[in-house]
């Protein structure tokens, strides 16, 4: 699937989201009726100083923060009234995610690490050392699988991360600051992944990031601000024309 083939119908939506933390008395509000559609096939990125909200924007669309008001749906779901196991099944069938930490175990060599949440699928063995591989082998790790990552660079532990949520063939991939952490070579090529997944999977990638190195290579540029998008912004000139947020012009 590529760009031109997308789909008019939004596969993740929020409508009205709000979130707030509270601290005994205190109580901070953090995304203010906020309204957002993402469609398949398209790398969208979040950028905003940090504290903005787009950290926690990704948690509630994901299913891992709840909303305080508003609702949201992933692929036709309404994530938002999911008891918590169920919400815990949806995201493991259909969601992938990408850290800044990596979030490798230190004894797993890199296949290893992406065979890890695919038996949790309850795929046969032979499926998930394929699936696996596959995967390793579309970032550039086939030949460094067997290795460990105290044996790998920052940017090679990346890509392992990249493979083990690829593996699962999800259709929406969530990706929270995934190249602070690399230079820019390494920073470069991650973001190349995710886009790639995108247009070559017809993947929904939603991406996090304060890194101004990644908002030209992106479909989609989403700036927030004191928990609101203030823009809106495409730079694929094969994304078809969807209807912006239009909190782009509230107050």
């Amino acid at each position: 699937m590529n760009a031109s083939a997308m789909s008019p119908i939004p596969s993740l939506t929020a409508h009205g989201v709000a979130r707030a933390f509270v601290s005994g008395r205190i109580r901070t509000n953090i995304l203010h009726d906020l309204s957002i559609d993402l469609y398949a096939g398209e790398l969208t990125l979040i950028s905003g100083p940090s504290g903005c909200g787009k950290s926690t924007l990704l948690a509630v669309l994901s299913g891992l923060q709840r909303i305080d008001a508003g609702r949201v749906t992933a692929l036709g779901n309404r994530i938002d009234e999911m008891g918590q196991r169920e919400l815990e099944r949806f995201r493991l069938l259909h969601t992938g995610f990408v850290f800044q930490g990596f979030n490798l175990f230190p004894a797993l060599s890199a296949l290893e690490q992406v065979e890890l949440p695919l038996h949790y699928l309850g795929l046969p063995a032979k499926d998930v050392r394929e699936r696996a591989l596959r995967a390793l082998e579309e970032v550039g790790m086939g030949a460094r699988s067997r290795l460990r990552p105290t044996e790998l660079s920052g940017g090679e532990k990346q890509r392992v991360a990249v493979a083990r949520a690829m593996a699962k063939e999800p259709e929406l991939l969530f990706a929270d600051e995934p190249t602070s952490a690399l230079d820019a070579a390494n920073g470069q090529m991650v973001i190349d992944m995710l886009h790639r997944i995108a247009r070559t999977h017809g993947t929904t990638v939603l991406c996090v990031s304060h890194d101004p190195r990644l908002l030209g290579h992106a479909d989609r540029v989403l700036s927030m601000e004191d928990g609101r998008i203030l823009s809106d912004r495409r730079n694929s000139p094969l994304a078809p024309s969807h209807s912006v947020n239009q909190q782009a012009s509230s107050p």
